[in-house]
């Protein structure tokens, strides 16, 4: 991703030492993201990802390195993050019982006095371009990992959830035309009134991905067949709606980019393959329509916010917000109409 912090060599590799990785041979940066500073590293023992994190601290982390530790005990296919041996675990050394015991986080280590974390890196290549199997098989994680994630101890909201919106949403609208500045109102007005919904307040939670695009699964062929080898990138998990998860995945992998377009042998794919793990309750067949009208909103908003005011960094590529108004207006275009009789806030720009 953005590299925001130049990390040298001999410091990585101090580090990977330490926690018994082996003798680092290569770094480098890695371009394509706008929130962390990551680098591949390349030890005697294999390959690994470096990541510095520039927003999280180091109270927020262990959620996330710990819901990978987790769900990887679970044999759910996610990088473990590797542990400092020099912190002393409890007796069994399980994600679970170092919760309950309130332990130090053995996952989570410190660079130029940020925290930052080492995982495994993951075989396999991403699939820019999808194909009904490649959902398929997204599908059947997804379901998979919600189940394996049900007894995580740990609750931490979804950062960037609808309190985040009705936060950003005025930072952002003074760089918005009329007719964007009008659909990010309204839109934005939708989703609360959706959740202050019975059903709303009856769809299952969880833990979640909350980012689970194209570029964050690994695929390789078995016998001209993909295979998901892994997912990654789970810095913007939090506890939400499994449907909101299922609603981020079908607007990113069941999507034509150019026009933001559903694609739906696609969806049906990812939706299909998701529900013979997890069936679908009513109520979120009922709302999904809604959810992929919010997963649509929540990316578009922190697009324009990364795009419109960015933060410093050596390497960095802001994501083009216009693609999710894209997939925003035909969401609302096709799946659900505007609902007229919702009153709008004044939601005024800051």
């Amino acid at each position: 991703m953005a590299v925001f912090t130049e990390v040298g060599l001999e410091e990585a590799g101090a580090l990977l030492q330490r926690l018994g990785l082996g003798e680092l041979r290569a770094l480098r940066g890695i371009e394509g993201g706008i929130e962390n500073t990551n680098y591949f590293a390349t030890t005697d023992q294999g390959e690994f990802v470096l990541t510095v994190f520039e927003r999280l601290g180091f109270e927020q982390l262990p959620y996330y390195l710990c819901l990978m530790q987790h769900l990887a005990e679970r044999g759910i296919p996610v990088p473990a993050p590797a542990p400092d041996p020099s912190i002393a675990l409890p007796s069994s050394g399980h994600v679970l019982e170092r919760i309950a015991a309130n332990a130090p986080c053995e996952l989570l280590h410190a660079v130029q006095g940020k925290p930052a974390a080492v995982v495994q890196r993951l075989s396999g290549r991403s699939v820019l371009a999808p194909t009904a199997a490649h959902c398929a098989e997204l599908g059947g994680f997804l379901a998979r990992m919600h189940l394996a994630a049900r007894d995580f101890p740990r609750i931490q909201p979804n950062l960037r959830g609808l309190p985040w919106w009705n936060d950003t949403a005025p930072v952002v609208l003074p760089h918005l035309d009329a007719p964007q500045a009008a659909l990010l109102r309204s839109e934005l007005a939708y989703q609360n009134h959706v959740a202050e919904s019975s059903a709303w307040a009856a769809l299952p939670r969880g833990p979640i991905h909350a980012d689970l695009f194209r570029d964050n699964a690994m695929f390789a062929t078995d016998e001209g067949a993909p295979r998901l080898t892994g997912v990654f990138d789970f810095y913007f998990a939090g506890t939400d709606t499994w449907l909101f998860d299922l609603a981020v995945c079908l607007n990113d992998w069941a999507i034509d980019l150019a026009t933001g377009q559903a694609a739906p042998a696609r969806a049906a794919a990812l939706l299909d393959a998701y529900g013979a793990v997890r069936p679908l309750i009513a109520a979120e067949r009922a709302l999904l329509p809604a959810m992929l009208r919010a997963a649509a909103l929540r990316f578009w908003i922190s697009r324009l916010w990364d795009f419109h005011l960015p933060r410093e960094a050596s390497m960095l590529k802001p994501h083009d917000p216009t693609h999710f108004e894209r997939v925003l207006r035909e969401r609302v275009r096709q799946l659900a109409p505007a609902p007229d009789a919702i009153p709008l806030p004044q939601l005024q720009a800051a």
